[in-house]
């Protein structure tokens, strides 16, 4: 499919004021970076310019004069779209819901053996209200049918990476589902989407990994099988601790590509290595997440390693859910009186199915889906940290 023409400046000659100086850089050249967790948690929804950034290549600088969206493969009818027909042809719609990267809490797997990949922290997750079009109303618009099953539509971005662009896909059913809030967004918390999110059009898929929510989209294909980019065959997707760079190779096609979220959760405050005198009162917060648009039910609370548990309290907005599905995250919080220094707290999350997190991190090739007890450690004025 054709590409449209576009500049791609590199991440050095760019230096721009919407990249925060809040955010903690973990890649400078393509850019990288993701807030303070003490930051993450302020605010429900989260602002511009502390959204966590995760770029596979430079930003392109796309001129809009030109930008044409190409809708095409296995469609009644081929749709080439510049982004002011997009939003005049269709209905805008607003959904609130985060994104968070495959590899976040990575470093926590790296400290078990060396993982090869941006070393996320737990702030490499985010959330925020999206403004765009369905994507199932684009889909339907090219003549699919709306209860068409087994295929795959696919995107491409305009980014490049080694010469091709990056890309992925999800199942159709998913593309097309009423109630799946897959979007192409062009705003993001009211504003046009800035550059290092996608400007001006991303995909937004509520419940799946952020790898799949590809951005300066270029093409929507629709297709027989899922993507052959890459990021869909080659990466993104978990194999057992054994599993080494050695071995994997007869692995990557028959493994499947990560598409929905696990059951998330991680403590943003305190930090870990905080020193806080026994006895003190301490509050105790974090988020949590689950995929497919199941909410989560509860969060528990142990500030003795995990040996005893308590239930915090969860805030979740009344306007992120649609119909019965929960595409944001849930913030929560516990009070604790009386805290004993030195402790680790522990927390653990499950979601409206009663699906839960491993009490231990377990490595695998790529570090990704790490979703184990999060855990901080606390120590009074005379320790020095352990975790």
């Amino acid at each position: 499919c054709s590409m449209n023409p576009s500049h791609v400046m590199s991440d050095s000659e760019w230096s721009e004021s919407q990249r925060s100086y809040k955010l903690n850089i973990n890649s400078n050249e393509p850019f990288n970076a993701e807030p303070p967790v003490s930051e993450l948690t302020k605010s429900f929804v989260t602002p511009n310019e502390l959204f966590f950034v995760r770029n596979h290549a430079p930003v392109p600088i796309i001129n809009l004069d030109t930008y044409q969206l190409n809708v095409l493969g296995l469609v009644r009818k081929t749709l080439t779209l510049s982004l002011s027909e997009l939003k005049n042809r269709f209905p805008k719609i607003t959904v609130m819901a985060s994104l968070m990267c495959a590899g976040n809490r990575r470093t926590e797997l790296h400290k078990i053996q060396t993982v090869v990949g941006v070393g996320w922290g737990a702030g490499a997750i985010s959330n925020a209200v999206w403004s765009g079009v369905s994507l199932r109303a684009v889909l339907l618009a090219a003549g699919i049918h709306p209860e068409l099953r087994d295929l795959h539509v696919a995107f491409e971005g305009l980014d490049s990476v080694k010469g091709a662009p990056y890309g992925g896909s999800i199942p159709i059913e998913k593309a097309l589902d009423v109630n799946g809030a897959v979007m192409l967004a062009y705003e993001m918390n009211g504003e046009a989407l800035p550059r290092d999110h996608g400007y001006p059009l991303r995909v937004v898929v509520p419940g799946y990994v952020g790898a799949r929510s590809v951005k300066w989209l270029s093409s929507i294909i629709v297709q027989e099988k899922e993507s052959s980019n890459f990021f869909q065959q080659k990466d993104y997707k978990v194999f057992p601790s054994s599993i080494t760079w050695d071995t994997v190779e007869p692995l990557w096609g028959i493994t499947p590509a990560l598409l929905e979220l696990n059951v998330q959760a991680a403590i943003t405050s305190p930090e870990n290595g905080t020193v806080i005198e026994s006895g003190l009162p301490c509050y105790v917060r974090g988020y949590a997440i689950a995929g497919g648009g199941r909410g989560i039910a509860q969060v528990d609370i142990s500030i003795d390693g995990g040996k005893t548990w308590q239930t915090a309290m969860l805030v979740q907005e009344k306007d992120c859910a649609s119909v019965g599905h929960h595409w944001s995250w849930t913030l929560w919080r516990h009070k604790v009186d009386s805290l004993p220094t030195p402790c680790v707290i522990v927390c653990r999350a499950w979601d409206a199915a009663r699906n839960g997190m491993p009490s231990e991190r377990e490595w695998n090739l790529r570090g990704v889906m790490n979703n184990s007890w999060s855990k901080v450690e606390v120590l009074s004025p005379d320790q020095t940290s352990k975790l």
